[in-house]
């Protein structure tokens, strides 16, 4: 634990004047003790403010949730503050972590122990994940800079950064809605607000669904027939199997698991926010599975699951099998730059049993010129591997699975119009 120690300036202000104490009764020289009187003030002065009690500290970022691009203001409590006059902070830099000001460092007078004196300092996160934010030493120096408490090391505090939903929204219907009420046009008759029709009066109908127009022209009841509007399973599938580039933060370049994580956060936004069922499927390193569901707090479930997602190191067997664990006639977002065969294996045998599937690709574009060039052996192992993968999605495009790319607004709306006429047509399932 710190105490109060003496600072190199109130120590050297004693043996100066110290020393010339003892040359001008040596040397009988009064010139001497002048010469020293200032500093022996500043020692008398700093000795006679030295504190005697031991200050607790514990610092606050005032928010354990954050989301990428945002930030906090770190405050520091210092109890008690008798004694101290001034406070500097020095912040501890991290990856993802921006500190304002950037050399993260503040300092700042206390006096009579007024709390809002304390210096405060700005801890932003740039990329999504657990982030330990607010590490920093702190010192305290007391009135006449005769002592100094510290510096002592505080503790990170875990903060989870959620992750930037890309800008995204579709006005594309679900192929199979198969719930309760929801905001998709079923393909079957029933209560709703969807034109489907006249036809003639049957009892049970309702007297508020005649159309009189017709019924007087015809000389029989007629009524109008409607679509009933349900809602859709959703099943997001999230690649972590690796990470291709480097990240820069949510405003610098973007790796693959960036253009992952933030797309499925996007989607799972847009589609809770239509009344929608969504479950989420991670396959990478932590294997998470949850289970479909709506509202506000299974949203912020999910997105905090992804929010810890890490993206796996170890080498992928081209022979596993993989469950992506689909229920129901659920809608299946596969989320994944298409390297690992598991993952695009998984997408074809759900597209041979009629699942509606669609793959989104979010390698992303990549400089070969990181590589060292395309001629290097890194850039032509790269340029070999992407036709490899060219040819993958080439043979799941043959098997009827749409592979479109991440782009934001308006990426699944054609195919999905597209889905929807294919699920109106009869179809067969391999079993």
């Amino acid at each position: 634990m710190s105490t109060w120690a003496a600072t190199p300036a109130l120590a050297r202000a004693c043996t100066v004047a110290g020393a010339a104490l003892v040359g001008a009764v040596g040397l009988g020289s009064p010139a001497l003790v002048v010469l020293a009187a200032p500093l022996l003030f500043l020692a008398v002065l700093g000795i006679a403010h030295r504190p005697h009690t031991s200050p607790r500290l514990r610092n606050d970022l005032g928010a354990h949730r954050l989301h990428e691009g945002q930030g906090v203001v770190s405050t520091l409590q210092v109890q008690p503050l008798d004694g101290a006059e001034q406070v500097t902070r020095v912040l501890d830099r991290a990856a993802y972590v921006a500190l304002a000001p950037a050399c993260g460092a503040v300092g700042g007078l206390v006096r009579g122990g007024v709390r809002d004196g304390v210096p405060t300092a700005g801890i932003g996160a740039t990329r999504w994940g657990r982030r330990p934010l607010g590490s920093e030493q702190v010192a305290l120096t007391s009135p006449w800079a005769g002592f100094r408490w510290g510096p002592t090391d505080l503790p990170a505090i875990d903060v989870v950064v959620m992750p930037h939903a890309a800008a995204f929204d579709s006005h594309a219907e679900a192929p199979r809605p198969d719930g309760l009420v929801g905001a998709h046009r079923s393909a079957r008759v029933g209560s709703g607000s969807e034109f489907s029709g006249i036809r003639g009066f049957h009892p049970g109908d309702r007297l508020r669904r005649i159309h009189w127009p017709v019924s007087l022209r015809t000389g029989v009841l007629q009524v109008v027939s409607t679509r009933s509007e349900l809602d859709s399973g959703v099943l997001v599938v999230v690649d972590a199997l690796g990470e291709v580039g480097r990240s820069g933060g949510v405003h610098g370049s973007a790796s693959s698991l960036d253009l992952t994580v933030r797309a499925a956060s996007a989607l799972i936004e847009h589609h809770i926010r239509e009344g929608d069922r969504v479950g989420l499927r991670v396959v990478g390193p932590s294997d998470v599975r949850i289970p479909l569901g709506t509202g506000t707090r299974h949203l912020h479930r999910l997105v905090g699951t992804l929010a810890r997602v890490v993206a796996g190191t170890r080498h992928v067997d081209r022979d596993a099998t993989l469950d992506l664990g689909v229920q129901g006639d659920c809608v299946v977002y596969v989320l994944s730059p298409m390297l690992h065969l598991p993952v695009v294996n998984a997408t074809a045998t759900l597209t041979r049993h009629g699942v509606p599937v669609l793959a989104i690709d979010t390698l992303g574009e990549r400089d070969l010129d990181l590589l060292g060039g395309p001629r290097s052996r890194a850039g032509l192992a790269w340029r070999m591997r992407r036709v490899e993968r060219d040819n993958l999605l080439e043979r799941l495009v043959g098997l009827g699975c749409p592979v479109v790319p991440w782009r934001g607004p308006g990426t699944v709306d054609e195919v999905l119009r597209r889905l929807a006429r294919r699920a109106q047509q009869p179809r067969m399932r391999v079993r």
